[in-house]
């Protein structure tokens, strides 16, 4: 398939190209997850996939392109008669913005008329327009989880409902789901991620003749894009003709018992969960041959369509990275492949394809030259210095106790700490600002009840005006800015304390994702410190961060908290909605500059002042303990917790929830 400008210099590409042709050959695939690095033309390539589609045959006046051989028979606009004359339009490609409201995807409900006249005037939203075409979804990752919501709803019902207060509209809603995302922004959620057929990863080639190949392209595009869409129509008409063709095929396909047991094999051999999976694979192959002009599905069409559905299935939380072991699946294709396979030479794909390379082997990770003794890094110079450790592996992560900012706050929606928000309880009504979305039925009641009698009542309906109408205020949950700043120097190194703060930040961190928080990582050694990772929706980004922080030198616990302060204030001038939750992983020793006790209290109270809500995770171990960590956390004006504290099971945590309930 060609684009506008084609990027050859984009490793993926090709793949990226076969995914959408295998989807615009058969839709039932279910749509195809782009993941890359900026600047890769994955939206470029998505959007010129719709020159590629046939027209669609609709129903004429149809709002919700209904299709003239067999309408819904539900659609807001029919009924259609069956097997009536249509009109052809182009195959649409519907962009959702990230931004969007919940009424500009599924639709609105006049409700003024709804509720004075019984009248359901709707007016469809983008799942409308998407309706047997195209649903792209540029950044997709950064999309809100209530329009996941709905997105999940449609793509397994094929159709949308839009209630409100009783009044409900039902219309179909089928279409072929294009999402793009850069990894680095963070990750999808696992439900969503799942309704993805196939996925496929981007990236810039490194062959300075293959970029200079793009430049030249775009240049040329740039100076004269008719002439440049001259240049390719011929190619572009072609593609054009073997998707057809494919189609026209695609019933004819045979799917055999042998490639059958070859996609079950290899699912259960890669561990994905469901039987989703199994069935893409299946399609997937047969769409591989319709496109190729086989009637027979091949072995190489089975390991092809691996490659594509497997990946992103096999994550088991966010910082498993998405991939495929190429030796593993070709053992496996070649241990379940059986006799009927009609390709009688085996030179596809397979086994002996010779498509897969191993990957490399690269060992355990090092878990350090050997912890040094109780304060043995204390007395050494900044980072980089002799008494610098070996970074050292996590300990194995576990579930945390929920933390959360206290008050109400009006971010982002999330799932960490109370806020306002379009959906949750309903907790109170007020007149609606703009456009009405929720309406509080009993508040718009009372507000028109006392004016019937001078507005002329006299049948049994309210007679309501926009003026009655209340908008519905609900309590949710937002998201957070999580902001770890953690303690790298020599003392925590101590005992091998490192690896298990390491495992906690990488079970809070797990925990941030889970609770769609952005997230951010400050470490201080030696004399300074440094914003390892600015705030980020990547999770993955942080763990590999905290996976290869050396230790070692003094504590210039200060100069972290004056620098985790200047990271809030930055990013309150980005996102001032967004509250933050300052996480210090310490054991709240402070040795670095001049009276560093004194100028550590006096960063601490900078964060008191604001209000910024704080946890100090206490990491000091051992029979003696100081205390000073929960020193640390009056001045911050936050609370302390223990390691053994920070877990959701831990008796410890329970007891003291208990008495502080208490007190």
């Amino acid at each position: 398939m060609t684009t506008p400008f084609p990027f050859t210099a984009v490793v993926g590409q090709d793949d990226l190209r076969l995914a959408l042709l295998l989807n615009a050959v058969s839709p039932s695939v279910g749509g195809v997850l782009v993941r890359g690095e900026k600047g890769t033309a994955k939206s470029t390539a998505v959007r010129a996939l719709t020159s590629l589609l046939p027209e669609v045959a609709v129903v004429p006046g149809c709002r919700f392109s209904c299709d003239p051989a067999s309408p819904d028979p539900g659609c807001p606009d029919g009924p259609h008669e069956g097997g009536g004359g249509g009109t052809s339009r182009p195959a649409r490609m519907v962009e959702l913005p990230v931004g969007a409201s919940e009424d500009r995807l599924v639709g609105a409900l006049d409700i003024e008329r709804a509720l004075a006249e019984g009248v359901k005037a709707f007016e469809p939203g983008l799942l409308a327009a998407a309706h047997r075409g195209i649903l792209y979804v540029d950044e997709v990752n950064l999309l809100h989880d209530h329009l996941v919501d709905l997105l999940l709803d449609a793509a397994a019902m094929g159709a949308s409902y839009v209630e409100r207060e009783g009044v409900s509209v039902r219309h179909a809603a089928r279409f072929l789901l294009v999402g793009t995302m850069n990894p680095e922004e963070g990750e999808l959620r696992p439900q969503l991620l799942d309704r993805f057929g196939l996925t496929v990863e981007v990236a810039a080639s490194r062959e300075p003749d293959q970029r200079v190949e793009v430049v030249r392209r775009r240049l040329a595009y740039d100076d004269d894009p008719a002439g440049f869409a001259a240049r390719w129509a011929d190619e572009e008409a072609a593609v054009r003709q073997r998707i057809v063709a494919a189609r026209e095929l695609l019933p004819s396909v045979r799917l055999r018992d042998a490639a059958l047991r070859q996609i079950a094999a290899t699912c259960a051999a890669f561990e994905v969960d469901g039987m989703r999976a199994d069935i893409v694979m299946a399609r997937t192959a047969t769409a591989l041959a319709a496109w190729a002009g086989r009637t027979d599905v091949l072995a190489e069409d089975v390991r092809q369509a691996a490659l594509l559905a497997l990946p992103h299935r096999r994550r088991r939380n966010p910082f498993d990275a998405p991939g495929l072991d190429e030796d593993k699946l070709d053992q496996t294709l070649e241990e379940f492949a059986g006799d009927d396979d009609p390709d009688p030479d085996g030179d596809g794909g397979g086994p002996g394809g010779g498509g897969g390379q191993p990957e490399p082997d690269e060992g355990p990770a090092d878990d350090g030259a050997g912890a040094a003794p109780p304060e043995a890094g204390e007395g050494e110079p900044a980072p980089g210095g002799a008494g610098e450790q070996s970074p050292v592996r996590a300990a194995e992560p576990f579930r945390t106790k929920v933390l959360s900012v206290p008050g109400v706050g009006e971010g982002a929606a999330g799932r960490r700490s109370r806020a306002r928000t379009e959906h949750g309880r309903t907790t109170g009504a007020r007149r609606p600002e703009g456009a009405l979305t929720k309406l509080h039925l009993a508040a718009t009641v009372r507000a028109a009840a006392p004016h019937q009698r001078a507005r002329g009542r006299s049948g049994r309906g309210l007679v309501v005006r926009r003026d009655d109408l209340r908008q519905a205020t609900r309590e949710g949950r937002e998201g957070n800015l999580v902001l770890f700043v953690v303690d790298a120097s020599g003392s925590m190194a101590a005992r091998q304390r490192m690896s298990a703060v390491k495992g906690a930040v990488l079970s809070l961190l797990l925990d941030a994702y889970q609770r769609r928080d952005k997230v951010g990582l400050v470490t201080f050694r030696g004399s300074a410190a440094e914003v390892a990772l600015p705030p980020t929706s990547s999770v993955d980004a942080a763990a590999a961060r905290l996976e290869s922080l050396p230790t070692g030198g003094r504590t210039p616990l200060a100069a972290g908290l004056l620098k985790a302060h200047d990271v809030l204030r930055v990013e309150r001038l980005r996102d001032p909605a967004r509250r933050a939750l300052v996480v210090v992983v310490t054991d709240g020793r402070a040795t670095g500059g001049p009276e560093p006790v004194a100028l550590a209290a006096r960063a601490a109270r900078l964060f008191a002042a604001e209000g910024i809500a704080s946890v100090v995770v206490d990491c000091e171990s051992g029979p003696v303990r100081l205390g000073l960590a929960g020193q640390l956390a009056g001045e911050l004006g936050g609370t302390a917790v223990t390691l053994d504290e920070l877990r959701a099971d831990s008796i410890a945590g329970l007891v003291k929830d208990v008495q502080r309930r208490a007190a």
